[in-house]
């Protein structure tokens, strides 16, 4: 086992740092042989077969490529779900974990109505529904490969949360229920501030749920807050990921719109991440 660990130690050396290099070398290792890592390292008889080698192989020449591990094992962790992705979905990011958690610690009311918008992988709506006892949960996404992929992942965590296909653009051609908690993570990064992202995004991850035009980037902002203004239920709270450089302007947009309390919560690197207001 050692020889294969040095071995995906020098074939991604300089290409990753030390850190990371170690995270894969455990994913990888529990991902091929279906044992926890540190159970395989502490079992001197353990030898990988011929067939699992070249497993390796083929996913160290992937992350050699820059794709994401995420993608190569079609599964990460979420708030302590295990959440499939492909490249149809985002992969979850620990920001949007503490997202989830400022929902789940934040919430009074029993078995609360709630709304994802733009659900992705769906692993906000599992997250909130795994954690908050009784919540009735409901997650959209305008692709039907994200929705799918959603209604896998509720299946694989055994959660009963609705998933459907529509366009929050278009949300005045359909009838609606109200909701007591509307979340979204929107896509928020500028097209300009695509120079100062790596390959393992640009290259792989899709860029209609990451990127907004440099002269609209309030555009799913916009249509979510005057939605929620709608169909939120009295006192009813919508969250928000945002882009740390507008959160002064998203917080004037929502009192604009008459919401209250309305506030910035910054992420473990004390960018301002999060904002929620209650109508």
């Amino acid at each position: 086992m050692n020889a294969t660990i040095q071995y995906i130690k020098e074939e991604l050396k300089g290409l990753y740092p030390n850190t990371e290099i170690r995270a894969f070398i455990r994913l990888i290792t529990e991902y091929v042989f279906k044992r926890e890592f540190h159970k395989i390292i502490a079992d001197p008889d353990f030898k990988p077969d011929s067939g699992s080698f070249q497993i390796i192989c083929e996913i160290v020449g992937r992350l050699k490529n820059y794709e994401p591990v995420q993608y190569i094992l079609g599964e990460t962790v979420f708030h302590d779900l295990k959440i499939n992705v492909n490249r149809g979905v985002l992969i979850p990011r620990p920001e949007t974990e503490e997202l989830a958690e400022w929902i789940v610690n934040s919430v009074s009311q029993p078995s609360p109505t709630i709304l994802d918008i733009g659900t992705g992988s769906g692993c906000i709506a599992l997250s909130l529904k795994r954690f908050i006892a009784g919540a009735d949960v409901s997650g959209m996404d305008y692709s039907e490969a994200a929705v799918q992929t959603a209604r896998r992942n509720a299946e694989k965590n055994n959660l009963m949360v609705s998933f459907f296909c529509s366009d929050i653009r278009h949300w005045r051609l359909n009838n609606w229920r109200c909701y007591d908690i509307i979340v979204s993570n929107p896509p928020y990064v500028l097209e300009k501030e695509k120079r100062k992202m790596s390959d393992n995004v640009l290259k792989f991850e899709p860029e209609d749920a990451l990127f907004v035009r440099d002269d609209e980037p309030f555009e799913f902002y916009n249509i979510i807050v005057r939605f929620a203004q709608r169909y939120l239920s009295p006192a009813g709270w919508l969250y928000f990921e945002i882009n740390e450089a507008f959160g002064m302007e998203l917080m004037q947009l929502m009192w604009s719109q008459g919401y209250r309390n309305v506030e910035i919560k910054k992420d473990i690197n004390g960018k301002d991440r999060m904002l929620r207001g209650q109508k």
